[in-house]
């Protein structure tokens, strides 16, 4: 994976263009998906400005950019998220990845994005309920 991470930096152009698509199909996917389309609607405003905004994560995420300053989580933790939404969000981006992105750098793309999955879940629903299911409340 840091081979793919260090190719990409060496085509910064194609691989920028590439994060781009990526962030613009997955939110073509994620706004006309039922789950997560209300949320969008509801958090997002206005697209395009968001659109940079998590394009220029993306690009600190797999280049080492330094156009994001910030901390995704914070901003997540205010959204009308539940349990259900996390493989969703996953596979829609994995979807958006594959479809626009050189086979290695969706490959860096997609492992960033499990752990994220994994960490925002675990900081969102840090508990379990009685039958064992993450939990924003302790039981």
């Amino acid at each position: 994976m840091e081979t793919a991470v260090e190719e990409a930096k060496a085509d910064n152009a194609s691989a920028e263009a590439a994060i781009r698509a990526c962030v613009t199909r997955f939110y073509e996917k994620g706004g006309a998906d039922p789950l997560l389309g209300p949320v969008f609607e509801k958090t997002i405003a206005e697209l395009e400005p968001h659109l940079e905004i998590v394009s220029n994560f993306w690009s600190h995420a797999l280049l080492g950019t330094t156009r994001y300053q910030g901390t995704p989580f914070g901003v997540h933790v205010k959204l009308p998220i539940e349990v259900e939404h996390f493989p969703r969000w996953l596979s829609l981006f994995t979807e958006a990845a594959k479809e626009t992105m050189p086979e290695e750098l969706a490959s860096a793309a997609i492992a960033r994005a499990e752990h994220m999955t994994q960490c925002f879940q675990s900081g969102l629903f840090p508990f379990k309920d009685a039958e064992g299911n993450p939990s924003k409340e302790p039981v």
